[in-house]
């Protein structure tokens, strides 16, 4: 889901004549012929159109004060915002740096230039000249809190958050200014801060929408899904139809699972954010349509978790078509891609995960580090040290690991280069038992010279006869120590052992969806249960590790998670069982790189490498996949698991009814 709070630069006040003396009596301009009376007099009719909202009109009057004289920086200027309102970008950026060049250091045109560059997708080059504006005007707090909202764009929340930060202290009584912080806060992270923002602004003016928007949205991201939807909804009582509150309600009732009203309050703001083709937007003359880009995001996320992907590569279209620099658009896009199979669109696409304020700061960090190094490209590696970064969860971290064999041997052959990986601590002992040197992450990056994601691999390493094929090794490509799984299947003992898992991390941001309910797994899983007590050889265990481990005593499951305490324990154990079922967690993934057989029960929208409609996984070829037909319906997933197992062992079993 795309994040409500993704910025645009503020709106800009209907231009005004800019300039010195009055029209006729033109004050000398450097660098500029100047202009003549009939250009100044066409200049000001062009203008009045412009803010009459006759756009047509407008557009043609300043192109003829441009042909009359064509070095005249201020028609430039307002010709290059009117391009901009009309969603012509790249026009308006090379006809507004004509006028910069003109006039170097006019800060109103700088700022136009700068949401001409912001709309093209040009970042960088936005953020340079609204900080160099800044430095003329260090006490705009307008100005600075669209520096932020910039930063934020550019995948740098942190810098986001600081920056919104001296808006506040320059006005801390500025209720908008505190509602830009808590929108930052929350991308950043630290929705706990986001809300005492966000209330503090509502303390200063209670009829705020923005600071009810705010608050929503912090509330959203600590899980308080109906204060958020109440916040969410004094918010557009108070600015009816405004498109960032559409925008915001509808990514708090598809993570509530409404997605009906979702669709319907995106469609609604995607209508709101569209300028009229022939006239300016209705609210305020100059002001560029907020959220457009967002709302189109977010339309493909909720089409992609109703499994219409084609719709949803569409919807994410549309909003690279709004926004070429959007990050979120593009990740959105990928995971619709690679969940419709399309792997190597998808990869491509996920590439913009860089610069995806969620995943940003893992890369800014890498790019930081002491003797960080460049990315690397593929290129050959000539004795250098490259650094693997695991960048996603441990599940992530055991599916990429594929990729990671070949690299020691191609290292070894191109002047002795090393290959390290970075990666969780618990899984070193069984990545190392494969050749794979590992280091802890969080204890810091070593120095390198050269870096890759994890993520990345898939593109960088094709196969020897060419082509592109991103799914090698599915047959299984780990191994654990023969000693520990004969002495896991001593303590089992004899029988068909059926390893079961019920939860993930309760930290994945998805794990409400992936994991059974918490406090429903002993029901849920009871049908697994009884079919073990009718059918004496069957030999259930848990492998639940973590705060859920203890759910399912009361059916008394023996629990072997105290003895888990890495994840090469944790291959002896699962390669000492003749079945694993287990919800989407990283010992799916695991039981997969062993080759080993498991059931994997997934929810109605799953994750991406998951695909759809297939029982089986391109992945793993030991893998077999169980769907819910409908959102949430759990007890039809494990049904179906439960029969499977009847049907493979319970016949063997002469006195089972």
């Amino acid at each position: 889901m795309s994040d409500p709070t993704a910025a645009h630069l503020p709106p800009q006040a209907a231009p005004a004549l800019p300039f010195d003396a009055a029209p006729g009596h033109p004050a000398p301009q450097p660098r500029e012929s100047v202009p003549s009376a009939e250009a100044l007099a066409g200049l000001a009719e062009a203008l009045a159109a412009h803010r009459a909202g006759g756009i047509t009109q407008a557009e043609a009057l300043y192109r003829g004060v441009l042909a009359e004289a064509p070095r005249f920086p201020q028609a430039m200027h307002l010709l290059g915002i009117l391009l901009t309102e009309t969603a012509r970008p790249q026009e308006a950026a090379a006809l507004l740096r004509q006028a910069i060049a003109l006039r170097p250091g006019h800060a109103d045109t700088a700022t136009a230039l700068a949401r001409a560059c912001a709309d093209c997708g040009e970042l960088p080059e936005a953020i340079a000249l609204v900080e160099d504006v800044l430095a003329t005007r260090p006490r705009d707090v307008g100005l600075r809190l669209a520096l932020a909202q910039l930063q934020a764009r550019a995948g740098d929340p942190r810098a986001a958050v600081a920056t919104a930060r001296q808006a506040v202290g320059l006005a801390p009584d500025d209720p908008r200014a505190r509602a830009a912080l808590a929108c930052h806060l929350v991308a950043a992270g630290q929705p706990e801060a986001a809300l005492v923002e966000a209330e503090a602004g509502l303390a200063r003016r209670g009829d705020m929408a923005d600071a009810w928007l705010a608050r929503g949205v912090a509330l959203r991201a600590l899980g308080r899904a109906p204060e958020a939807v109440a916040a969410l909804d004094r918010a557009a009582n108070l600015a009816p139809d405004q498109a960032p509150i559409l925008l915001a309600m509808a990514n708090a009732r598809a993570d509530s699972g409404d997605t009906a009203t979702a669709l319907d309050l995106l469609r609604q703001a995607i209508a709101r954010a569209t300028p009229p083709p022939a006239a300016l937007p209705a609210r305020t003359p100059g002001t560029p349509p907020p959220g457009l880009a967002e709302a189109y995001a977010s339309l493909g996320a909720v089409l992609t978790a109703e499994a219409r992907l084609p719709e949803a590569v569409t919807a994410c279209t549309a909003a690279i078509e709004a926004a070429p620099g959007y990050a979120p658009a593009y990740w959105n896009r990928a995971i619709a891609r690679l969940l419709a199979g399309d792997l190597e669109g998808g990869f491509e696409d996920a590439e913009w995960r860089k610069r995806h304020p969620r995943f940003a700061p893992d890369f800014a960090a890498l790019a930081t580090a002491p003797g960080a190094r460049p990315e690397w490209q593929g290129e050959p590696l000539q004795g250098r040290h490259l650094l693997v970064h695991a960048g996603q969860g441990m599940g992530d971290t055991i599916m990429f690991a594929r990729y990671l064999a070949p690299l020691p041997t191609r290292a070894a052959t191109e002047g002795g280069a090393r290959v390290t990986l970075a990666c969780a601590a618990s899984l070193i002992p069984l990545l190392a038992s494969h050749g794979i040197a590992a280091v802890p992450r969080a204890e810091g990056l070593p120095p390198h010279d050269l870096w890759i994601d994890q993520m990345s691999l898939p593109r960088l390493l094709p196969p020897p006869a060419g082509g592109f094929e991103p799914i090698p090794r599915a047959q299984g490509y780990l191994a654990a120590d023969p000693d520990r799984i004969a002495t896991w299947r001593r303590e089992i003992g004899l029988g068909v052992r059926i390893g079961v898992v019920w939860a993930g991390n309760p930290a994945h941001a998805n794990d409400r969806h992936r994991s059974l309910p918490q406090g429903a797994a002993a029901r849920l899983l009871r049908p697994l249960h009884r079919l073990a007590a009718a059918v004496p050889r069957l030999r259930l265990v848990a492998l639940q590790h973590g705060p859920r481990h203890a759910e399912l005593a009361p059916l008394g499951i023996p629990d072997l998670s105290a003895g888990l305490t890495d994840w090469s324990e944790t291959a002896a154990l699962i390669s000492a069982l003749d079945l694993v079922i287990t919800v989407d967690t990283a010992v799916a993934h695991l039981a997969g790189a062993l080759g080993r057989p498991a059931w994997v029960m997934l929810p109605h929208a799953p994750d991406w490498r998951w695909q759809l409609a297939r029982t089986d996984s391109p992945w793993y070829a030991s893998l077999r996949l169980f769907r819910q037909a409908v959102p949430n319906d759990w007890d039809s997933v494990v049904r179906a698991a439960a029969a499977a197992l009847r049907a493979r062992y319970a016949p063997r079993d002469p006195g089972h009814p």
